[in-house]
């Protein structure tokens, strides 16, 4: 993603409710400094603080990622999901991989629900910076394999496999070996 979309919308969002950075920080229990460099573009967006901030703002995680505002269904034909973010990983300190997120609902208003087609890369070195976060997730292996690490467990899926957990165990998704992946995960974050 060539243009910081995200942080613009970041950026217009805590202006209109009247916050200033520090305000959006202490409410979100994210520091500073991720607010600033998040709505710059200096930092990649990483799941976890976009879901603290879109709650301290009081919109939904799709709110950031997508752009339409379409209110009747939504079908996202082949080859047609548009990207929508790029996330080093699932914590901006982490090094699990890089994910690709294409947005599977990008023009459903007020959904409770986020589903996404995930590239998931290998990392270089793999970090265990866990992502913690109220919801649950849904992934669904379209191909090759992941490896979640979830609290004290390691858990591999191949093609074909789902796995549904709760998001408030600590848990980080990964490509298992050389080769990327391919996730449909649906995320559920309550507001």
């Amino acid at each position: 993603m060539t243009e910081n979309r995200i942080g613009v919308k970041l950026t217009t969002l805590r202006e209109a409710l009247g916050l200033s950075v520090e305000q959006l920080a202490e409410r979100s229990g994210t520091d500073v400094a991720t607010v600033t460099q998040l709505e710059s573009g200096a930092i990649a967006p990483s799941l976890a603080p976009l879901i603290k901030l879109t709650r301290a703002l009081g919109v939904r995680l799709g709110t950031l990622l997508d752009d339409d505002t379409n209110v009747g269904p939504v079908v996202t034909r082949k080859g047609e999901a548009e990207q929508v973010a790029r996330l080093k990983s699932l914590e901006t300190s982490s090094d699990g991989g890089v994910l690709d997120f294409f947005s599977l609902a990008q023009g459903k208003t007020s959904r409770h629900m986020e589903p996404f087609m995930i590239t998931v890369n290998p990392a270089e070195s793999v970090e265990h910076n866990l992502s913690s976060h109220e919801g649950e997730e849904f992934i669904f292996v379209l191909g090759g394999q992941i490896e979640i690490e979830y609290g004290k467990s390691n858990i591999v899926l191949a093609e074909g496999d789902t796995i549904y957990y709760d998001s408030i165990v600590p848990h980080q998704v990964r490509a298992a070996g050389d080769a990327p992946a391919k996730i449909l995960a649906v995320v559920y974050a309550p507001a």
